[in-house]
């Protein structure tokens, strides 16, 4: 009997809750569909724009905004030389020559107000220290594009005869030449990698091949790669065989390579010539002349 009272009582409970849990989640569902017909959906162009970064939804249309005005007080040459040293520099940032003239204005007025608060501080010349602002902060942006563009070179320079030797093993393995770049952008990252891979992008697109290494060249702004974009091209009029040439392009850049890493190693002691004399020497001098001197003043004021 009280096995029986039991199990009912148990079977009563479990009907209860499984009666809350239907009426709980059945008033859920409810309010989730009367919530998702209130709901509004996001046009897909604003649902894209507000997941571009911030850099590209913000800072770009407000360098825009300041350079549109600087542009107008710009010469075209030098609208020009920008446009092509950020063509050089790989488009760092993806700025364009607007862009870049408005971070040019913002930096400077920063200068200028680093300048200011500086004289404050310090108590100096407020004109004198704005003016020095305002001229670092107009150069600062120039100066870091040129350090850009030649880093950017550099690595070029640096990873064209490995670029070549897999080019050359790949033709020579049977390869094509578009097969053979696309094994290098594979297989080696980095600008040369890039420029390759846009490369096979452009004749995809329609562009001719002798085109678009003519605009790699273009962009990189390196004498070797020029000399070897020339040399392609010359083979593929000539019907000479490209593995040959690229073997002698790639002989002829480890030789420059190695040329370069003496000349580097002849020029470095010459440029440690300012640092031992400024830095070095001084701290020499006290610790060789210092007890020397301490010793003689002692004598003489001794006497």
């Amino acid at each position: 009997m009280v096995y029986l009272i039991c199990m009912t009582g148990a079977l009563f409970v479990f009907v209860l809750v499984q009666l809350l849990v239907s009426l709980w989640g059945r008033d859920r569902r409810r309010v989730l569909a009367r919530l998702d017909s209130l709901r509004t959906p996001v046009p897909a162009e604003l649902e894209s724009e507000l997941k571009a970064p911030f850099s590209q939804r913000v800072v770009l249309p407000g360098l825009q905004l300041a350079g549109s005005f600087l542009t107008r007080l710009t010469p075209g040459g030098m609208q020009e030389g920008i446009r092509r040293k950020l063509i050089l520099a790989g488009s760092p940032g993806k700025l364009g020559p607007n862009e870049f003239l408005g971070l040019q204005g913002l930096a400077g007025l920063a200068g200028l107000g680093l300048g200011i608060i500086l004289a404050r501080l310090v108590a100096g010349q407020v004109p004198l220290w704005g003016m020095a602002g305002l001229a670092g902060g107009l150069l600062f942006p120039h100066l870091y594009l040129g350090q850009t563009l030649e880093g950017r070179q550099k690595k070029v320079r640096r990873s064209l005869p490995d670029v070549l030797d897999l080019l050359t093993i790949s033709v020579e393995a049977g390869l094509g030449f578009d097969a053979a770049v696309l094994r290098v952008t594979e297989k080696l990252g980095g600008v040369l990698g890039e420029e390759f891979s846009r490369v096979l992008q452009e004749t995809k697109m329609g562009k001719s091949r002798r085109e678009a290494l003519r605009d790699m060249a273009a962009r990189v702004g390196v004498d070797d790669v020029s000399s070897f974009v020339n040399a392609v091209i010359q083979a593929e009029q000539l019907g000479v065989s490209i593995g040959s040439v690229l073997r002698l392009q790639s002989q002829a850049m480890r030789v420059k390579r190695r040329q370069r890493a003496e000349e580097a190693a002849l020029q470095a002691p010459v440029k440690m010539l300012f640092p031992l004399i400024f830095f070095i020497f001084p701290g020499l001098f006290v610790v060789l002349l210092g007890p020397a001197v301490i010793q003689i003043m002692e004598t003489l004021l001794g006497m």
